[in-house]
């Protein structure tokens, strides 16, 4: 089981496409997931898990990375909460996107950094630090930027109600946290176990949320593939490398703009999904644009890992060329 676990871990991204694939193709297999269990959503069910997940991997002194680097995450968190919105918002009017799309587009935009970005920064060799402490203060700004900023662009055309939304975030993202972080607290070798299946989990949980939805929009996505494939992708890509310039501008170390390039660029595209299920009901395609984002920027990201591990890193990181030029006994160029 835990062989298992480790491979669905390393291929993540494969198995997010494939789950996808199979939504698409076949999707009465599927769309249960988006029914309930006792009354409680599934959808809201596997979103809290993901995120309890994620809080048993973290553990208290990891939140003082917020006070030791505050300006890193200050950063952060301006660019998670300013690129990502003001993208969604330029590309949905560029492409002309109807109301249902562009809330959906808008929503992937003012989520927070996806959990899946560390593992990306991990892979890249960025700064895994700064990934995790910015993924999770963007996670705990949530109940107030995503309602805050999703009804400033498009709540003067679209009825929804932010209180609502802030509530929803609560219960599926800080409430588990929460839970994950406490249990980590209190029962820290339990959760060092289950550290080898937690993700795994949180994998498959995130695939049947994405085949579950790619099944219920099938038609929508098959509709506006294209336009909103095109979306997607540039969404990804644009933000990834604004966040990466803002870094360099601001003064960043090579490490440090390859962590805040990924954190910008992978968004918490299935919370996005999820919010545009339960809060615009009547907007069915709404969510194919957190379907799609969240199959594409894992392989947009593994793609992205691979180029900062082979090709730019040994030639732009500098601590990696000051290591270099120490071994072969020049003088390091390192500051």
């Amino acid at each position: 089981m835990k062989k298992l676990c480790e491979l669905i871990g390393k291929y993540f991204g494969l198995v997010i496409i494939l789950f996808f694939i199979g939504g698409m193709t076949c999707p009465p297999a599927f769309t249960w997931v988006l029914g309930k269990l006792a009354g409680f959503s599934l959808l809201s069910m596997m979103l809290g898990i993901i995120m309890f997940g994620m809080g048993t991997t973290m553990e208290l002194k990891d939140f003082k990375l917020i006070l030791q680097r505050p300006r890193d995450v200050l950063l952060g968190a301006v660019a998670q909460y300013a690129i990502m919105p003001f993208l969604a918002y330029a590309l949905s009017r560029a492409f002309n996107l109807d109301p249902a799309l562009t809330v959906g587009v808008v929503l992937v935009g003012t989520c927070p950094g996806g959990t899946a970005s560390n593992v990306i920064t991990f892979i890249s060799k960025g700064d895994l630090a700064l990934s995790v402490t910015m993924t999770t203060v963007s996670t705990l700004l949530s109940p107030i930027m995503t309602p805050l900023l999703t009804y400033m662009i498009i709540g003067q055309r679209i009825d929804f109600s932010p209180i609502a939304m802030f509530w929803s975030i609560v219960q599926i993202v800080i409430i588990p946290i929460g839970f994950g972080v406490a249990l980590r607290h209190c029962f820290p070798d339990w959760c060092e176990k289950a550290k080898a299946y937690l993700p795994a989990l949180s994998c498959l949980c995130i695939s049947l949320l994405i085949a579950g939805l790619a099944g219920a929009s099938r038609d929508a996505i098959l509709a506006s593939s294209a336009t909103i494939m095109a979306v997607v992708v540039l969404h990804n890509l644009l933000g990834s490398a604004l966040g990466f310039a803002i870094g360099r501008i601001s003064g960043m170390s090579w490490k440090k703009c390859v962590a805040l390039s990924i954190e910008v660029g992978m968004q918490n595209s299935g919370l996005a999904a999820g919010l545009a299920k339960t809060h615009f009901p009547a907007l069915a395609a709404a969510a194919v644009p957190g379907a799609i984002f969240s199959s594409w920027h894992n392989i947009s990201g593994s793609i992205l890992a691979w180029l900062y591990v082979n090709y730019l890193n040994p030639r732009f990181d500098e601590e990696l060329q000051g290591n270099v030029n120490t071994i072969s006994g020049k003088p390091s160029t390192a500051h």
